[in-house]
């Protein structure tokens, strides 16, 4: 990260960059950013490997052929589907490494292939390029890429040096074409995938800026990696996301754990018991700060087993457990909540609220990116610059307070004083009122 981050105890950093305590009220050129954005790892057939490439929703539903590899409908897009039905964007990340490459020879004496799959894995194999005779010009070849049987690429050349690389093939510009019917791409392998491939993805995730982190495995030890390493970003570093996780009994406001098991949709290819992740991220992600997910209908294609009885919800929701259930034949989210069963004076219930947790998200990386492009070396840390500051909190949290994710802002409850050193500034926003969803009706009728 470019400056640090993370909570405070005492005013006593070293990097430069926003410290920012989130507490409960003990018992007795400002402008919010957008969100939905979500980062994700990925179980793919084609594909770069060990590197993050960014996906907008738009690129999904118009390229996923160049992209992924197959057509958006295709039973192999079914996880990507299910994390952009909310995710306007998302950073991907193809899963494992050392995967081999599908190519095919003009001939077989031949000493290099004429045409390579542009990246690893068995899509590779549904390749197929053939070289026939232009027919208005007798030096002239027609190159054609076919993937999965369906025309992709033609290209009208008199020697193979005149060839492009496409979305799918790499050609051997030194090659001497001749006709020939049809080579099939061959002997394309996906990379094998271990454990530290969820480390790489991790490692080279942490550069970036998201609302929701996936973790993908149902193996306790990578749930365990994946909470670690959000715990260590969001209280040390200061990235303010939440990670969904299959079981993640994680007490922790920033771990939402999934339970409900999906089952197969018999249009849709076999999937896991924790499949879905995918769709509660881009969820997680796409929901606005001012909006809840508590009673929100599922709209992906999944069939989701929620056959719980009341006592077993009840039982759920107190474990911190983030549930569906049916509601008139229809699958819904019981309450949109995390991981966090353990509350003190400092962190109070209201934090298992994901609403909760996503204004003060919002507050943190708002600040932080504020402060960071505004402030630090460039504003004095005197009255006047502190008075700046000021202004521009305030009006960030009134532009909260404008679209009803907080209530009854005072602005005096914001002070930005100096710190215990000349460079250091103490901001502090005392009764930040933070507004949830309806949840509960309770209805009394006094019947004359």
């Amino acid at each position: 990260m470019a400056h640090g981050g993370g909570t405070w105890l005492f005013q006593n950093k070293v990097l430069p960059g926003t410290y920012i305590n989130f507490t409960s009220v003990t018992k007795a050129n400002a402008t919010l950013s957008d969100r939905g954005i979500a980062a994700a790892p990925f179980v793919l057939n084609w594909g770069p490997e060990d590197a993050v490439f960014e996906v907008t929703s738009g690129d999904f539903q118009k390229n996923s052929k160049s992209i992924f590899g197959y057509d958006y409908n295709a039973p192999e897009m079914l996880f990507l589907r299910e994390i952009f039905k909310h995710a306007i964007k998302v950073f991907c990340y193809r899963l494992g490494r050392g995967g081999v490459k599908a190519s095919a020879k003009l001939a077989e004496a031949d000493e290099r292939a004429f045409a390579t799959a542009r990246y690893s894995g068995t899509r590779g194999n549904d390749i197929t390029v053939t070289v026939a005779a232009n027919v208005d010009d007798n030096n002239a070849f027609d190159v054609t890429t076919y993937i999965g049987g369906a025309f992709y690429d033609v290209q009208t050349v008199t020697t193979a040096a005149g060839l492009e690389d496409n979305d799918f093939v790499i050609f051997d510009k030194a090659a001497t074409l001749t006709a020939t019917a049809g080579l099939p791409l061959k002997n394309g392998t996906n990379p094998e995938i271990t454990g530290g491939d969820h480390q790489a993805f991790l490692e080279k995730i942490e550069a970036y800026s998201y609302n929701a982190l996936c973790c993908p495995s149902a193996e306790a030890s990578v749930v365990g990696l994946y909470t670690a390493f959000t715990k260590r970003l969001r209280d040390e570093v200061g990235s303010k996301f939440q990670l969904v996780a299959w079981n993640a009994a994680a007490d922790y406001e920033g771990v939402i754990g999934v339970w409900n098991e999906a089952a197969n949709n018999p249009a849709a290819p076999t999937v896991e018991s924790n499949a879905l992740v995918y769709w509660i991220t881009g969820a997680q992600a796409g929901v606005a700060v001012n909006k809840s997910l508590t009673n929100y209908k599922y709209d992906g294609e999944l069939f989701i087993d929620v056959d719980y009885t009341q006592s077993k919800l009840e039982k759920a929701l107190k474990a911190g457990k983030f549930m569906f259930h049916n509601v008139n034949g229809e699958t819904r989210v019981l309450e949109d909540i995390n991981s966090l069963v353990t509350f003190t004076d400092e962190k109070g219930a209201i934090f298992q609220s994901n609403q909760t947790m996503r204004v003060c998200d919002q507050v943190a990386n708002d600040v932080a990116v504020l402060f960071n492009t505004r402030y630090i070396g460039i504003v004095a840390n005197d009255e006047s610059g502190r008075a700046t500051l000021w202004n521009d909190i305030v009006k960030l949290i009134r532009e909260l307070e404008r679209v009803r994710a907080v209530e009854k802002f005072q602005p005096e409850s914001v002070t930005v004083e100096l710190g215990d050193t000349k460079k250091a500034v103490l901001l502090t926003i005392r009764g930040l009122n933070i507004v949830n969803a309806m949840a509960q009706l309770y209805m009394a009728v006094v019947i004359q």
